[in-house]
């Protein structure tokens, strides 16, 4: 990695309390970062409470999954996945009128090649101003990468940017008639009407360190996080909730349509309610 490359410490703790004793569950976890071009993962693990015999793999999309079972008797799971990872800054960006044009996005070979990656999903889905307001963003910018561009701009003016405002079910339509929401949903609204348009787009799920002038070694609350790529060609990397290119500070765990094919944790068992979810995220710059 080059002198400007960013290396990065994570921890993810996360996991249930059940109202009571649960006699077995089986579970997915969706943690662990991937080598890429833009990031070299030198270490991670994922660890379970209760101990528990896991087993990786890759899903459909390309994300690392970590699998277990625990069959012991429990009231409470902890996943605490860590992992080293070296970042790269954004790197070789197009112009607004970089890209693919309209045409070459409309062929059938490309529309057959993502196909599943311009289909609305529950959580992507729009509704008829939401239709419009795409059409429109699409009729206004000579390219899809420049309407990509604008769209991410659009979505981050209106759309206020505000923790506890919506929960995981909360689908692109209800953020905007509220015009609050999280990173989650501003991807979610971006995809949407990316997809609209006729252009391929995929949801990120993965880590942000919250500081651009981070100290070396000082550990921070860090975040899950949400970001979009979009195909004009080639794929490209945007985060609407911060408005910047994807760097150094962003750390890719999966992809996927959207949230539902990235969760971090889910599972099912046998047993009394889910009384609540923890997470938590450290963050340290190494360097």
């Amino acid at each position: 990695m080059s002198p400007s490359s960013w290396r990065l410490r994570l921890q993810h703790k996360t996991g249930f309390t059940y109202a009571g004793k649960v006699g077995a569950s089986y579970n997915e976890a969706r943690m662990s970062p991937r080598n890429e071009a833009r990031q070299a993962v030198l270490d991670a693990r994922v660890e379970v409470w209760p101990p528990a015999r896991t087993y990786r793999y890759e899903d459909y999309w390309g994300t690392i999954v970590t699998a277990f079972d625990v069959q012991a008797t429990h009231e409470a799971l902890q996943v605490t996945a860590t992992a080293t990872v070296e970042t790269l800054p954004p790197g070789d960006l197009l112009g607004a009128d970089g890209g693919a044009d309209w045409a070459a996005l409309a062929v059938p070979e490309n529309i057959d090649r993502w196909h599943e990656l311009l289909l609305p999903t529950p959580r992507t889905a729009l509704d008829e101003e939401l239709t419009e307001l795409s059409e429109r963003l699409r009729g206004e910018h000579p390219t899809p990468h420049a309407a990509a561009l604008a769209t991410c701009t659009l979505v981050r003016e209106e759309v206020e940017y505000q923790a506890g405002a919506t929960g995981v079910q909360t689908d692109a339509v209800q953020a905007w008639r509220q015009r609050k929401g999280v990173c989650q949903d501003i991807s979610h609204l971006t995809v949407g009407l990316l997809r609209a348009m006729g252009t391929p787009a995929r949801y990120v799920s993965g880590y942000l360190h919250p500081s651009p002038a981070a100290g070396i070694g000082e550990a921070v609350v860090g975040q899950s996080h949400a970001w979009v790529e979009w195909w004009v060609g080639r794929w490209t990397a945007f985060d609407p909730t911060n408005g910047i290119p994807v760097g150094e500070r962003h750390v890719v765990v999966g992809r996927g349509r959207e949230y539902g094919d990235v969760p971090p944790l889910k599972g099912v068992y046998s047993g009394p309610k889910n009384s609540g979810q923890g997470v938590e995220v450290t963050v340290t710059r190494l360097r």
